[in-house]
């Protein structure tokens, strides 16, 4: 998610001065952010139902629900390495209107393998339609509008996570699984409507070409120490991330808690404190360092993670809380960071990074999923303290020169 970053700060070394339509590029920014990812993470509200309908594991149905992110992967390398030759408009369009096919089919998805390829797709589409989109708005933005942007683009993405799957969970509980995927599929025309009237609002942008080929410049950031260790960082943020809110969500269905459906969907109010906490990331990290920041933020998601063992509601609660505002934090500051350490072939540098970033998701996925499994949340949540403990290992190597 760092493409926005990237491209703010690439356009900000030719615009100069506040423009003329910056609360209505931020309101762009985050109702695109919204309406584009959006279906990425409110499945999750209801894996337990899904797990019934197809008579499958929590591992299994965790590994397809979040199979999206392989997709987001894949198309995140290959946005960054093309994004300079991508006309912005048409790809958005595109990509937004394709991702209402595979959204729909997945109502009527007849087993967990075309469940899974349907989640891929969405994954392909999702990725480049916001990536592209982020990169067309950076490029619109002067150094005075950069933070603002970025505040937008964060306020969107956490909202995703939080609105998404009350309306998942609400949709299902009133009208079944099959009219929730058709609701999120009009949410993503929604989104190709937006752009439309939009995108062609703003005056043309000016493609942006780098020396080396975008090969090279993968192999060059790879040998970056500092961003090696950034890369793993992400990787290590979504795999807890994910392991905790995928999995949580059996934990509170299951005595003694014994959440309902549409009770499991307000649960997810616990992402509302991280709208305002991770906007305050990237003025914490300039003050105190990346690093203190980071290593801050990982260990209020620890002990957040510590708290999710708890058989009380309440404290099951703020640990998801502290887990979310922990993660978000930490994955605002790292995408910070890349920014700044990648100082040419930035927008290569935020494709590995979002790689490595769903890539970790994925993984999170299928080890935890096998776990929680086999061995139940206790041992899942031990996981996903060693994830957060390897990206406080890696965050030693985060100094700039």
């Amino acid at each position: 998610m760092t493409e926005l970053s990237a491209q703010i700060r690439a356009a900000n070394m030719a615009m100069h001065g506040p423009s003329s339509g910056v609360a209505f590029r931020s309101l762009v920014i985050g109702l695109t952010a919204f309406l584009t990812v959006v279906d990425l993470f409110a499945t999750q509200a209801i894996l337990p139902s899904l797990t019934r309908h197809y008579g499958v594991t929590p591992a299994a149905m965790g590994f397809a629900v979040n199979a999206s992110t392989f997709g987001m992967a894949i198309s995140s390398l290959v946005v960054g390495f093309f994004s300079p030759h991508i006309d912005r408009r048409l790809g958005i369009l595109l990509s937004l209107t394709l991702l209402a096919i595979p959204t729909s089919l997945l109502a009527v998805a007849p087993n967990l393998a075309v469940f899974t390829a349907l989640r891929v797709a969405q994954g392909l589409c999702m990725a480049s339609a916001f990536a592209l989109t982020l990169a067309h708005l950076g490029e619109q933005c002067s150094a005075m509008d950069a933070g603002g942007a970025f505040a937008a683009y964060i306020t969107g993405n956490v909202a995703s996570n939080l609105i998404g799957r009350l309306i998942s969970a609400a949709v299902a509980d009133r009208l079944g699984l099959s009219w929730n995927f058709y609701f999120f599929a009009a949410l993503n025309l929604t989104g190709a409507v937006l752009v439309y009237f939009t995108i062609n609002r703003v005056r043309p942008m000016h493609a942006m070409t780098t020396a080396a080929s975008p090969l090279a410049a993968m192999f060059a950031h790879w040998r970056n120490p500092r961003l090696r260790s950034a890369f793993g960082i992400g990787f290590c943020i979504l795999f807890a991330f994910i392991g905790t809110f995928t999995f949580v969500n059996f934990v509170l269905v299951r005595p003694p808690l014994s959440l309902g459906m549409m009770d499991l969907g307000l649960v997810y109010f616990v992402f509302l404190p991280s709208v305002v906490t991770t906007l305050l990331a990237g003025k914490i990290a300039a003050r105190i360092g990346t690093r203190p920041a980071i290593w801050g933020a990982l260990g209020l998601a620890a002990l957040g993670v510590l708290l999710t063992l708890s058989p009380r509601l309440a404290e099951v609660l703020t640990g998801m809380v502290l887990v979310g505002v922990g993660t978000f934090f930490a994955q605002a500051a790292a995408t910070a960071f890349v920014g700044q350490a990648a100082t040419e072939n930035r927008g290569v540098a935020s494709g590995i990074y979002l790689a490595c970033y769903f890539l970790g998701g994925l993984a999170g996925t299928a080890v935890l999923g096998e776990i929680f499994d086999l061995m139940g949340w206790t041992a899942c949540a031990i996981g996903v303290a060693a994830a957060l403990g390897s990206a406080a290992l890696l965050t030693f190597k985060l100094k700039m020169d």
